[in-house]
């Protein structure tokens, strides 16, 4: 399969009608900024419309061409694909799904660059993060490695963002999780206060699994 680009007018250009990804108002309006500040954006991807001759039907890419029809674009650049249905469903499934994830250290490292050149407030607005998320995240100190690491105590970075009351219940809920702790202090890597609320919130997800697999049983 030969990926070549070509223009196509964005009226030749129809929506799948099963495509399941959506994307908030927030990063929509992101989307159509970062494409009207640098006239990039990645190609999308079609195939000839089965039931319209001349149609193109977008398989990933449906909210680039709504942004680039509200900036007043009158094509866009594509990769035809000639594939039948069953493949196009499967990309449909994988295409806005597969990906890797970050590494704490080199996102870090990266948002605070940019932060010395753009101000937070104005990040926001290209990012995918909020003003807030982003001060958190430029904020946050990353463990330093020790010299000597146990094997069964690699430590994996997990950085999430809840609002107040999602805050109170988490807080509550290891709370009840170190009182009820023997095993877990017995634990490596619970010897500090980060260590043992680690613990303690896969002590309370251990006992969500557990309970499910007894339910799912019953």
């Amino acid at each position: 399969m030969v990926n070549v680009t070509r223009s196509i007018s964005l009226k030749k250009l129809i929506a799948h009608p099963d495509n399941p990804n959506r994307m908030s108002k927030v990063n929509f309006s992101k989307l159509v900024g970062n494409i009207e500040r640098t006239g990039r954006y990645e190609p999308l991807t079609v195939r000839p419309c089965p039931d319209n001759a001349g149609f193109f039907q977008i398989i990933n890419g449906y909210h680039r061409c709504q942004a680039l029809a509200k900036l007043g674009y009158k094509s866009a650049d594509c990769i035809v694909w000639d594939i039948d249905d069953k493949e196009t469903d499967i990309l449909l499934a994988t295409l806005n799904r597969l990906g890797g994830s970050d590494e704490l250290g080199k996102k870090l490292k990266l948002l605070r660059r940019l932060n010395k050149r753009i101000k937070t407030a104005e990040l926001s607005k290209l990012l995918p993060q909020t003003a807030r998320q982003l001060e958190r995240l430029t904020n946050l100190k990353v463990p330093r490695v020790p010299a000597e690491i146990n094997a069964k105590c690699l430590l994996n970075p997990m950085v999430f963002f809840v609002n107040d009351t999602q805050h109170k219940t988490i807080e509550d809920a290891l709370s009840l999780a170190k009182d009820s702790q023997n095993e877990i202090v017995k634990m490596a890597c619970a010897k500090t206060k980060a260590g043992k609320r680690a613990a303690a919130l896969a002590h309370i997800a251990g006992y969500f699994l557990n309970h499910s697999k007894i339910n799912s049983r019953t």
